[in-house]
């Protein structure tokens, strides 16, 4: 398998977990949302705008954006989880553009970070590896602080092997995708 054809399937199953996630949490009021809780963030809504920030930035700098520093440091978070999640859906699809386009020379294109005080470059396979354990990372945790309300976490953790196609059949149908497309022949 080429290194490019696993990060489009990370971005897929990125959509796939954002998507499973939020719909379990649609369950939960705006108080909900922002009651403490235990984690690194306080709240589910801290917990899941810090991602989306971070989406944003490293997205961001896949895609050659300017003002990269500017721009998280002035990033909204979302009040309620209806706009987190639309705001997540786009971030989510336009990372899943760039790893649909990502061929072996641009999983080793340089991709330049800006920190405010230095420009970071590493190359955009160790970027996206970076973002995908970033959101493995704080999902989990979102997941976690769910265990502590009326709302199931949901099962997140089944969609980069082919062979677990029978557990995604309703979220490829929702999202408009098929096996095919995602995994290849």
């Amino acid at each position: 398998m080429r290194v490019a054809d696993q990060l489009r399937i990370q971005a897929h199953a990125n959509r796939l977990a954002n998507r499973r996630l939020h719909e379990a949490m649609a369950a939960l009021s705006d108080a909900e949302f922002h009651a403490p809780r235990t984690s690194f963030f306080p709240t589910l809504a801290q917990t899941l705008n810090h991602l989306l920030a971070v989406d944003l930035y490293y997205i961001g700098a896949l895609h050659g954006d300017a003002g990269l520093a500017q721009n998280y440091r002035s990033f909204a978070p979302a009040a309620t989880l209806a706009e987190l999640a639309a705001r997540q859906r786009e971030s989510d699809e336009r990372l899943i553009r760039f790893c649909d386009s990502l061929d072996d020379a641009g999983c080793d294109a340089l991709v330049d970070m800006d920190r405010g005080t230095h420009v970071q470059r590493d190359r955009a396979g160790h970027v996206l590896a970076h973002l995908f354990m970033h959101q493995t990372h704080h999902r989990g945790q979102a997941h976690a602080m769910l265990a502590g309300t009326a709302v199931a976490p949901p099962q997140l953790d089944e969609f980069l092997m082919p062979s677990d196609a029978s557990f995604r059949v309703a979220d490829m149908a929702a999202l408009g995708w098929n096996e095919a497309e995602v995994y290849g022949a």
